[in-house]
């Protein structure tokens, strides 16, 4: 008797397993294609704009460089404008990604999401440089910055205002006085936007630490009880 309900309790259960899995929604193994395909045309396209600029891109050459027709590029895309403005507004969500681990994350104090928020261009650029040459490339180009100027920017001046929050909110809360916030949050911005379009430039200098050091100097200066300098 008891190996009987053993038994039954053992094949109620395999059967549940079984409804579970035919309960779970299929996969849909087109659309996995088909976004796995996007994906392949957006670093294709981020690879050649980082070596070659904007100007020589085409769909063609995209597609060669990912081994498909240009018709599949179309397809997916209609333009190289909307092909351009996906791969601008990938880029543009990877890095609200870094900025939400290093500045939103829970129970960060103010200095820390500040220096979250110093940290994220650098460690950005050095993880994923080609990234930053497609940002400069949009946002120089006389034909792309259009694209820029509405993908790009509101969330550039969106993490300038969050920054000059925390600046506003570490000056409060430290009793400081006679800082010119405005002037040291834009010229943390600067220094960002300079040293991205630098290392564009100058790649063999992109893995030093003066853009750090630098921006922690101006901190240091300003809040010199909360920030110390880096050795």
């Amino acid at each position: 008797m008891v190996q009987r309900k053993a038994t039954a309790k053992s094949t109620a259960a395999t059967a549940k397993g079984r409804a579970s899995a035919n309960d779970a929604p299929p996969r849909d193994r087109r659309r996995e294609r088909g976004e796995a395909s996007v994906q392949r045309i957006i670093d294709a396209t981020i690879e050649l704009i980082a070596e070659e600029g904007l100007a020589s891109v085409t769909m063609q050459r995209i597609a060669e460089h990912v081994g498909s027709s240009n018709a599949l590029v179309v397809f997916h895309f209609r333009s190289k404008e909307n092909l351009f403005r996906a791969v601008l507004q990938y880029l543009s969500d990877q890095y609200e990604e870094l900025w939400l681990t290093l500045v939103r994350a829970p129970g960060l104090s103010p200095v820390e999401k500040l220096l979250g928020a110093v940290g994220c261009a650098q460690e950005f650029a050095r993880q994923h440089p080609k990234w930053v040459s497609v940002f400069v490339a949009f946002s120089s180009d006389r034909k792309s910055m259009q694209i820029y100027n509405e993908i790009g920017l509101p969330s550039d001046l969106a993490y300038t205002a969050e920054a000059r929050e925390l600046l506003v909110e570490i000056s409060r809360d430290g009793g400081y006085t006679g800082v010119d916030i405005h002037t040291l949050s834009e010229s943390l911005n600067y220094l960002v936007h300079g040293a991205w379009y630098w290392d564009h430039l100058n790649p063999a200098g992109r893995d030093t630490d003066v853009l750090r050091k630098t921006m922690l100097l101006l901190l240091h200066q300003a809040f010199p009880r909360h920030f110390d300098l880096m050795p």
